[in-house]
This record gives structure tokens, sequence and C-alpha cells, in this order.
């Protein structure tokens, strides 16, 4: 069974994957390298940082709502949101 370290992420649990390895695997392959250069050069006192960031920017961390927000957003639409202030460097989605 492989290792896995759980979090609760926007009020939901996540398993996230635990080891150097899965990390590696679940991460999309453009970040792979990246990661790896990252977890090869942490300290001992730096490596468990490194993997919890690491782990979180797998898919399992991301929530489809969320996700789907995002885009809907980056594609400019803004229906149900919400700005706090005039000049709209605040806002909130009202769904």
């Amino acid at each position: 069974m492989a290792k896995t370290f759980t979090t609760t992420i926007g009020g939901r649990t996540v398993e996230l994957p635990g080891t150097i390895n899965s990390i590696r695997e679940a991460l999309p392959a453009p970040l792979r390298a990246e990661f790896e250069r990252e977890a090869e050069q942490a300290g001992a006192d730096e490596i468990s940082g490194v993997l919890a960031r690491w782990a979180l920017r797998t898919p399992q961390a991301h929530d489809p709502e969320e996700e789907a927000l995002i885009a809907r957003l980056k594609a400019g639409d803004f229906s149900g949101v919400h700005f706090d202030d005039e000049s709209g460097d605040t806002y909130r989605s009202a769904g």
C-alpha cells in the first residue's frame, strides 16, 4: 500500500501522495523536473515542507467546484460575483 497523508482543504478531507515517488507520479509531467530538483536540493530540515507543498499541487488536492469557478472567471464570466469595493479589487462569489 502506498504511503499517503491526509489533510483538510476547504472543509473536505483529502488523501495526498506521501512519498517522493508517488508525488512525482501524481504531478503533471511539466512539473516533475522542477519537483525533482527542489526535492533533491532540500536539506533534511526542509524536505517535509517541500513534499507537502508539492503534494498540494497534485490533482488530488484540487476541488473540482473551485476549479470550475476559476475557469469560469478566467473565461470572463463574472456572473454571480459581487465586488466588495468600487475599485473591483476584492470580490466574492455568490454561489
